[in-house]
């Protein structure tokens, strides 16, 4: 009887000392956790967010010292970076990354094997810049042939598993159909999109398009919390949408939401028009709420756009704005950058947007230069390619806070006042004086000058004093123009064609007479500088000169085929006029009355 109660209280007593058991052991863990992050974020130890590998190397016989030890700690220790997307363009592989990344140098691509993710080759990083301010963009190689892209990374002469960084997320997008930006605009969002194929030039209908905001990667299943509003006008690669109520009233909870757009079916167009907003938990109860069909027609674009609210670009200057502004997209052109910025700063530009489409000839090293010397230039990363007409509507909408005008021309542009010059009056500040005339119009929101074409004016090499001094030949009839607009009149669309963007209603362009202001285009430089053409051009619509369309477009050389060759005489051609005006008003004005040298010359030295 004893021994028959003995087993029955080992019965009922067992289980609870097994509980009690866990419950000590889980409040230690806890415990012992809690106490590590504690350790990582003391003072003692700051440590960066990049990549981890806790290995600290204290070699014998030595006593560090403080310092010495936590650089050694730092350099051991790294994070897995955290892939967020990856989007496939046709000469690279373009990687977001959640983390801001130093030593760029120290890191490599993996790439897994298709049918063997245990065979992996490596493969050093292109390029590291840092993104929207809150992500890092990773440029690298093509995978190789029966590799997969979606590469991972990994710190070169780190041992950890480069699976970490794959881990989120291994989606590979393709550019040709990517929704790859979107800003905050007032109670709108506006988003930029690839593969809608919409008409280039025109204004689209709107109804054919909504916006899906979602907190929540591409790959998963569950598309978690999501909110889709009506597009209120699509023109190229731009739709602007309305803001979900629950994001217009607090934008600073909106940080990091991902952005797309949804092709709407013809029925949802014709028939049944959608809320202003609505929302569900999940996909799946929303397919049990709405018509099943109806949501397997509406087509969401891949996404890897978000929505971050940079106060840079909502808050406008306390000062008041600047007059001029100017802002470009670029490739690979940084030793033109000092000329085209101190000239045009002289003649009254006040802030500098430089939108970089991937460059990697050291740009940044000049900006920085530029900018120590109070020149005030920012550099952007624009990492989409063939987008410049996307760009110029992003800089629009960036520079709206802070200017009253703006510039959208190329670094191999300069503006020039002929009139002035024949009459000998001041040079400084007349391009600020010149639109500053029309800041206050009712009617005047934009300012076009035409553009003259200039050619290798026999050089074979580059002109050591620049291209405003060295090239005094051009061709004899202007081609086309560029604009300087006032960002705050512009068409909601942010439509524009480069040269010229769409305005508001009841505002117009105004020309300005070649004799008063004429723009000096060194398009036809020689041959070793004008051939990297050939590698890609950064407007949407403007063929590559490798294709074989549009060869008698005023986009391309005449004459030129789709090849790098140097055409016979290239030095001698596209010379009709010996013009010799903004030479004379650059030496008049800028050189050095005892050495005769220039601006940009002094910070070559």
């Amino acid at each position: 009887m004893e021994s028959e109660q003995r087993l029955k209280r080992k019965r009922i007593y067992r289980p609870y000392s097994r509980a009690q058991f866990l419950s000590r052991r889980s409040l230690i863990l806890c415990l012992s956790f809690f106490v590590f992050l504690m350790f990582l974020s003391s003072e003692r130890f700051p440590i960066r967010t990049v990549s981890f590998h806790p290995v600290v190397s204290v070699p014998s016989l030595s006593i560090l010292s403080k310092n010495s030890l936590q650089d050694s700690f730092h350099a051991k220790l790294r994070f897995p970076l955290s892939v967020e997307d990856r989007v496939l363009f046709p000469d690279h592989l373009l990687l977001l990354v959640s983390d801001k990344i130093d030593e760029a140098e120290k890191l490599d691509c993996v790439y897994h094997k298709v049918l063997n993710h245990k065979d992996v080759v490596r493969q050093r990083v292109l390029s590291v810049d840092e993104f929207d301010g809150f992500r890092s963009v990773v440029r690298c190689p093509l995978p190789p042939w029966n590799y997969s892209a979606a590469a991972g990374l990994m710190w070169r002469g780190h041992g950890v598993d480069y699976s970490l960084s794959l881990r989120s997320n291994r989606t590979v997008h393709s550019w040709d159909r990517l929704v790859y930006e979107a800003a905050f605009d007032g109670k709108t969002a506006v988003v930029f999109a690839k593969g809608l194929n919409l008409r280039p030039h025109k204004e689209s209908d709107p109804n054919r398009f909504m916006c899906q905001f979602g907190l929540k990667n591409s790959d998963e299943e569950d598309e978690g919390f999501v909110v889709m509003t009506e597009a209120i006008v699509a023109a190229q690669e731009v739709v602007r949408c309305s803001l979900p109520s629950s994001i217009r009233n607090n934008p600073d909870l909106a940080q990091g939401i991902r952005v797309t757009v949804v092709l709407a079916s013809r029925n949802d167009v014709e028939h049944v028009r959608m809320p202003s907003a609505f929302r569900f938990r999940n996909s799946r109860s929303y397919d049990h709420r709405r018509n099943r069909m109806r949501q397997k027609e509406n087509i969401a674009i891949p996404s890897v756009a978000k929505l971050y609210n940079s106060k840079s670009y909502q808050t406008k200057r306390n000062d008041g704005k600047f007059e001029l502004c100017a802002c470009t997209m670029l490739w690979n052109q940084a030793p033109a950058l000092r000329e085209w910025i101190m000239y045009h700063t002289w003649l009254g530009v006040e802030r500098w947007f430089i939108y970089d489409n991937n460059s990697d000839d050291g740009i940044q090293d000049v900006i920085e230069e530029l900018d120590f010397q109070d020149y005030n230039v920012s550099r952007h990363t624009w990492p989409w390619i063939k987008t410049q007409e996307a760009g110029f509507s992003h800089c629009a909408l960036r520079a709206r806070n802070e200017c009253k005008w703006v510039g959208f021309f190329d670094v191999d542009e300069f503006y020039y006042f002929p009139r002035h010059h024949r009459r000998g009056l001041p040079g400084q500040n007349l391009l600020r004086s010149l639109v500053a005339n029309y800041s206050s119009s009712r009617t005047i929101a934009e300012i076009r000058t035409a553009c003259h074409s200039f050619g290798p004016s026999g050089l074979s090499s580059p002109p050591l004093q620049g291209v405003t001094v060295g090239y005094t030949c051009r061709l004899q009839s202007p081609e086309r123009h560029k604009s300087i607009v006032r960002p705050a009149l512009l068409n909601e669309t942010l439509l524009n064609v480069v040269h010229h963007f769409q305005l508001k209603k009841g505002f117009r362009y105004l020309n300005v007479p070649e004799s008063s202001i004429i723009i000096n285009h060194y398009k036809y430089q020689v041959w070793k500088t004008f051939r990297a053409k050939f590698f890609r051009r950064v407007a949407t619509y403007v063929v590559d000169w490798q294709e074989n369309q549009n060869q008698g477009s005023k986009d391309r050389a005449p004459g030129l085929g789709t090849e790098a060759i140097e055409p016979p005489n290239w030095r001698k051609q596209f010379c009709e006029v010996w013009d010799t005006g903004l030479r004379d008003f650059v030496l008049a004005n800028l050189a050095d009355p005892a050495t005769g040298s220039l601006p940009w010359e002094k910070s070559l030295l």
